[in-house]
């Protein structure tokens, strides 16, 4: 399947916008992982990689199931489908990133059956005093139950690929460094005051066109110059 890049820059624009929520949620976890490097910019970074890492895994994880059932199904009507529920997830990602308000997610509550089984390996990483056990601990840090990272989760099942499940995880990782990485070396909470309201209400609001436009796109496809944009984006179903 080729590269949706629409949803790939809607995970990282939802990494980006969503540094708030990720400090919330992650900075103890992240500092406490950055002091036992003795609070290097290094060991920041390499708690952080872990965690993209952990995101990509489970993203190729998610992925490759979706398209498990997709190729068992053979339907012609569910891949139209998958991309139409993909596009309202996008949706509801840019619509809880503009309101002020928390707006329940799909796939926030989910997860953490899956977390209690993978939590007692965190046991033989500490103490995280090795670049390799600062980089296993942040792979597991990524699939700590997060409403907002459950959410990508969804749309990277959605894909129904391996790969661009994989992909979609780690561009909302990505997303996320400019914000973690700091915050971890530093524990400057101040730092989470960058992201104004504004960058953040109109950030969602460009989520929410591209949603738009990735549940249009089946219909929007047979147009004569639209068709092949999409195409080239990845956000249409191949002819």
């Amino acid at each position: 399947m080729p590269i949706d890049w629409l949803t790939l820059l809607a995970a990282a624009g939802a990494g980006m916008l969503g540094g708030l929520h990720c400090a919330a949620m992650c900075g103890g976890i992240a500092t406490g992982l950055s002091s036992m490097g003795g609070g290097s910019l290094a060991a920041a970074v390499q708690a952080n990689l872990g965690r993209v890492t952990g995101y990509a895994v489970a993203g190729a994880v998610a992925g490759g199931v979706g398209h498990g059932i997709v190729d068992i199904a053979r339907m012609e009507w569910l891949g139209p489908a998958l991309r139409l529920l993909l596009g309202a997830v996008m949706v509801a990602i840019g619509w809880s990133l503009w309101s002020k308000r928390r707006v329940p997610l799909p796939g926030a509550q989910s997860g953490a059956a899956l977390w209690n089984r993978l939590r007692p390996l965190q046991r033989g990483l500490l103490p995280a005093d090795r670049a390799w056990k600062r980089i296993g601990l942040g792979a597991l840090w990524g699939w700590l139950p997060c409403g907002l990272s459950g959410t990508l989760l969804v749309a990277a099942w959605l894909q129904a690929d391996a790969r661009n499940g994989a992909l979609t995880m780690a561009a909302f990782g990505l997303g996320t460094l400019p914000l973690m990485v700091p915050l971890a070396w530093t524990g400057a909470r101040a730092l989470q005051g960058r992201h104004a309201a504004a960058t953040r209400r109109w950030g969602g609001v460009a989520i929410i066109g591209m949603g738009v436009l990735t549940m249009a796109a089946p219909w929007l496809v047979a147009l004569p110059h639209i068709g092949p944009v999409l195409h080239a984006l990845g956000c249409a179903p191949p002819r």
